[in-house]
């Protein structure tokens, strides 16, 4: 048999734009002069936290699928970016405009605890050789004397985000070196997030994270065999499925599925089918960030016959009116925003877009290890009464942290 080397990589960048009148040339120059991470006060993730993330991850998801699913593709939302790249934006933030985004980002919870909660969270997520995940934040300002960027903005963005911030000309060179930075910090796997520069954007806040783990239970050649994988609308498409046992089974009302864990237990992947009957749509609109956090938390101890096919698939998504809807309208609005503590600008400065790229890819490579697993889970405890889950139809899908159970990513499979 032959060895793997990876299961498989998912990645995202999620970029905003902030907008204004202006205009701009030079390569990017370092704007950190006299600022350096410093030693920052960090809080570890309590039931207050991972509530209100639960439910901006939930939120997000559901609100991104509302407005994508009439065009019948895969989704993909990672909640994590997206909050890194809003909160080190909200730390430009005052006034109602600050209001908006504490109380979207953290159900309430002030700014100056949601840095401490993240940097104790996201700054600490576990990364290995085989189960990797990496996080990476930067600042693009426009070059132009009537931009006066703050200070404290730049300090607070690199203690709590390691962030670091460039002045460039947004011109095409500027494009290829912010393209160039994501390209860097996903291996490679995206290699554009920008295409031209529109003359009103001041600056650019980018987050990226890059995830890439292989199965602790990895499958052998002769688990895949073809199969009908049934979309939206009836259309039946042969592909491969992946068959293994697996010993975590989630059922709701709803819906049921499984848990597979990832190499050093730290991350798991989790799907969920809805039950005949139910759609995919139906069933994520039902479902809370507490529900979701009941449903991983709760899983049973039992075999489970799973089946799943492989699948990959990119999603690019513009959050701006998913944002709006959500509950920070007046960020968006040139009238209304207050970015005061971010820079000084005449007219202000506000949201003109919120970009989201994903990526997923799902596979069996690795056998080796696969047969060594499994035979270690198959040595557990009391007769169990098996169950199936068998993801023939459209499901939802996620990466979970397993010290808190929150959702890293969530996607809807549409297709394969």
């Amino acid at each position: 048999m032959k060895n793997t080397k990876k299961y498989g990589a998912l990645f995202l960048a999620a970029v905003i734009l902030m907008g204004a009148a202006g205009c701009a040339t030079a390569k990017a120059a370092g704007l950190m002069d006299g600022i350096s991470p410093k030693s920052a006060s960090s809080r570890p993730a309590d039931d207050a936290f991972i509530g209100s993330m639960a439910d901006f991850s939930v939120a997000l998801f559901k609100q991104s699928v509302s407005e994508m699913m009439t065009r019948q593709q895969n989704i993909l939302v990672s909640p994590l970016s997206v909050t890194l790249a809003l909160a080190m934006t909200a730390n430009g933030a005052d006034g109602e405009t600050l209001a908006q985004m504490e109380t979207l980002l953290g159900g309430g919870i002030p700014l100056a605890a949601l840095n401490e909660y993240l940097l104790g969270y996201a700054g600490k997520l576990p990364s290995g050789d085989k189960s990797k995940l990496s996080l990476a934040n930067a600042v693009w300002f426009r070059d132009t004397s009537e931009l006066r960027v703050k200070p404290d903005f730049l300090q607070k963005n690199a203690d709590y985000y390691g962030a670091a911030a460039y002045k460039s000309a947004f011109d095409a060179g500027t494009v290829k070196e912010i393209n160039g930075w994501v390209k860097d910090n996903t291996g490679g796997l995206i290699t554009e997030i920008l295409r031209d520069i529109d003359k009103a954007d001041m600056l650019y806040l980018i987050n990226t994270v890059l995830f890439d783990a292989e199965w602790q239970s990895v499958y052998y050649k002769e688990n895949v065999r073809k199969d009908g994988f049934t979309g939206n609308g009836g259309k039946v498409s042969n592909v491969d499925f992946m068959h293994s046992n697996e010993y975590l089974y989630l059922e709701d009302e709803l819906a049921a599925g499984f848990i597979k864990p990832y190499v050093g237990g730290a991350y798991s992947f989790a799907a969920l089918l809805p039950n005949e009957g139910v759609s995919v749509e139906d069933y994520i609109q039902s479902l809370t960030g507490g529900a979701f956090l009941d449903i991983i938390g709760n899983a049973q101890e039992t075999l489970v016959y799973a089946s799943m096919p492989k699948f990959q698939y990119d999603c690019s998504l513009e959050m701006n009116d998913t944002l709006k809807a959500l509950g920070i309208p007046d960020a968006f609005a040139a009238e209304k925003a207050d970015f005061s503590k971010m820079a000084d600008y005449p007219g202000g400065l506000y949201i003109s877009q919120v970009l989201h790229k994903t990526f997923i890819s799902v596979d069996e490579l690795g056998t080796k290890a696969g047969a060594a697993t499994m035979v270690a889970m198959a040595g557990a405890g009391a007769p169990m009464e098996p169950k199936t889950v068998r993801l023939d139809r459209p499901f939802v899908c996620a990466i979970i942290d397993n010290a808190t159970n929150l959702p890293l990513f969530l996607g809807a499979v549409i297709t394969v």
